[in-house]
């Protein structure tokens, strides 16, 4: 079974978690465009979405999907989303498509948060695989990437490259990720830091894995 096909299969099998009348959250990346084609198919029972990005906006628009502002909801009941890692504690590394700080946000806001992946994305200590994605100030670039050095970790600047909010992001290779929880508070306190991608003051409440024989949940 290809990467493509266990994609398509969590994003179908977290349909089962949406319920009538739901606001849902709906996150950015090429697991999330599968669960987009899912939602098109229930979409009659939603009261509506809110995204995590422009391209994932447009991509609810074109399936004729509501899409709502979040400062124009009073909640939203399920957020979904994919990873580019994930660990047994739920704890993610996010943001390789630069959606990040929406991301976090929605993911905070949400009641439920459910991962999505597939088992290449699984692994025992975080930045294994990806490096963390650090969405960043523009004036603030070179001082944070300084600070990141003194952490004993790699920045690589992203060139070309806006988020949707103006920023710049940073992908941060060989971070000491040995406690998530930590490390994400110490990156928040670097100045002209906006945010991490590490998701693990807010990890998911579920994470489903698919694997080649049925998708786990976590």
């Amino acid at each position: 079974m290809t990467q493509e096909a266990l994609k398509k299969n969590v994003a179908e099998f977290a349909l089962s978690y949406i319920k009538p009348g739901m606001i849902v959250g709906v996150g950015t990346g090429s697991t999330v465009r599968y669960l987009i084609e899912a939602l098109a198919t229930i979409k009659h029972q939603l009261e509506g979405t809110v995204a995590s990005s422009i391209e994932t906006e447009n991509l609810l628009k074109i399936h004729q999907i509501p899409v709502y502002d979040l400062n124009s909801v009073n909640s939203v009941d399920i957020y979904l989303d994919g990873a580019d890692e994930a660990n047994a504690h739920r704890y993610l590394i996010k943001g390789r498509g630069g959606a990040l700080l929406r991301e976090k946000i929605i993911a905070t806001v949400a009641k439920q948060f459910i991962g999505m992946i597939d088992e290449s994305k699984q692994v025992d200590i975080l930045g294994e695989k990806a490096p963390v994605p650090i969405e960043t100030i523009p004036m603030a670039r070179s001082y944070v990437a300084r600070q990141l050095v003194k952490l004993k970790a790699d920045p690589v600047y992203r060139e070309n490259y806006k988020t949707d909010n103006g920023n710049v992001i940073l992908d941060i290779y060989n971070l000491n990720l040995l406690n998530p929880v930590d490390m994400e508070t110490r990156l928040k306190q670097i100045t002209g830091v906006v945010e991490t991608g590490i998701f693990a003051h807010r990890p998911a409440d579920l994470l489903l894995i698919a694997k080649k024989n049925g998708v786990i949940v976590i």
